[in-house]
């Protein structure tokens, strides 16, 4: 049974009374939510590493699929340093991300089935596979980017089915989300043991993965130990400390380095630790990252809108790296010199940007349907009858 938070720590929005919302058509869901009223009691820190976390998303995706596709030739290696540096962040960034998805999680997964499947389990599924059929349109028309894509009506299915796309963390969070109701009553080490031995296999390369279900198979551990271990992971989070993020700071390089010196990234096992490793750290510097207001608060704002960030930076960025692959590479060694260390930074803040900019421009021609499932029309009441008509 999943314990009540401690009193000295802030909750996360989950576990606050849903909010009447008379005009409401659409049900966003949680995980990947909208902005959150200032004072909703929602985890700052938890808000923070999704800030963190997503804009590390949109790095990786920037790196591998444009910034290593430009032909540098300069004499000094740093498309390659940039690879290598974004492959440190590999065991933190979806590990964290679910970790705090399943913190946000606990309160929903205890509602009755009617209101998870529909506003949980239906409502991400409807996200993946409208937005899986918005990509693949989007990326047909960029055949130069090197990402998943589904060429035929068989692979569309397959995405669809068995063998999620580039949107697979909408696909894992319904699939989640329906184990995790399942399972709301079994003993958790029952829930989080063997889901550890799925993700040390899939991690082992001991099952097939084609597509991302790699991710799929390594991630739900981490998603089930937020779910059912979220008073020890807010009272780790309300007592950070400074010498605590040093040694987690440090666990986590000695890790990296050391798998790295051993070729053990497919070692049984290895991989999850890491991760393990990777998430008290994250927790612990987003706990950290707080005392400064200026910059938490904007990584709190960023990460309470992470869905529109998700779901639109993949053609956004195709379309840039349409744009700027050729103009970029027929630069002279000076003028590459120039961009080569800053670009990956200045393209992953643009295309933040304007991913929300696009997601501003849909919501004003009322197309809030791409980042919600619609819900039941609720019938206007008579003029003389809403509240306080009557004098």
């Amino acid at each position: 049974m999943i314990q009540p938070p401690t009193s000295t720590v802030s909750r996360p929005a989950e576990q606050q009374p849903d909010a009447p919302r008379a005009r409401s058509r659409h049900r966003r869901p949680r995980a990947l939510a909208g902005p959150v009223p200032a004072g909703s009691g929602r985890a700052q820190w938890a808000d923070a590493a999704k800030g963190v976390c997503i804009i590390l998303v949109v790095l990786w995706h920037v790196i591998v699929k444009d910034y290593l596709q430009i032909d540098w030739h300069l004499g000094v290696p740093v498309p390659g340093l940039w690879g290598a540096l974004g492959e440190q962040f590999l065991p933190l960034r979806m590990p964290l991300f679910f970790t705090i998805s399943g913190v946000f999680a606990a309160n929903a997964v205890g509602r009755p089935w009617r209101t998870v499947a529909r506003t949980r389990i239906a409502g991400f599924l409807y996200l993946y596979a409208l937005w899986l059929l918005i990509h693949t349109a989007a990326l047909a028309a960029a055949p130069d980017l090197p990402t998943d894509r589904a060429t035929s009506a068989l692979e569309l299915l397959e995405q669809l089915t068995i063998t999620p796309s580039n949107l697979w963390y909408l696909y894992a969070l319904a699939l989640y989300f329906t184990l995790a109701k399942v399972l709301r009553r079994a003993p958790r080490v029952l829930v989080l043991v063997p889901a550890a031995v799925l993700s040390a296999v899939a991690a082992a390369g001991l099952l097939d993965t084609p597509g991302n279900r790699a991710g799929l198979y390594q991630n739900l551990v981490f998603f089930l130990a937020g779910l059912h271990l979220r008073p020890q992971i807010e009272r780790w989070a309300a007592t950070a400390t400074r010498r605590r993020l040093a040694l987690t700071s440090g666990a986590y390089a000695v890790a990296l380095a050391a798998m790295a010196a051993a070729g053990a990234q497919r070692w049984f096992g290895v991989w999850p630790v890491v991760s393990v490793v990777a998430v008290a750290f994250g927790i612990t510097a987003a706990a950290r990252l707080c005392r400064w207001r200026a910059l938490s608060d904007r990584l709190a704002t960023l990460g309470r809108i992470t869905l529109p960030i998700y779901v639109v930076h993949m053609p956004v960025l195709a379309l840039l790296h349409h744009v700027l692959l050729g103009p970029v590479s027929g630069l002279d060694p000076a003028g590459q010199g120039l961009v080569v260390l800053g670009y990956p930074i200045l393209l992953t803040g643009l295309i933040i940007g304007l991913s929300l900019a696009v997601h501003r421009g849909l919501l004003a021609v009322r197309a809030g349907w791409l980042f919600a499932l619609p819900g039941p029309r609720r019938a206007a009441a008579p003029r003389g009858a809403r509240p306080g008509a009557a004098r």
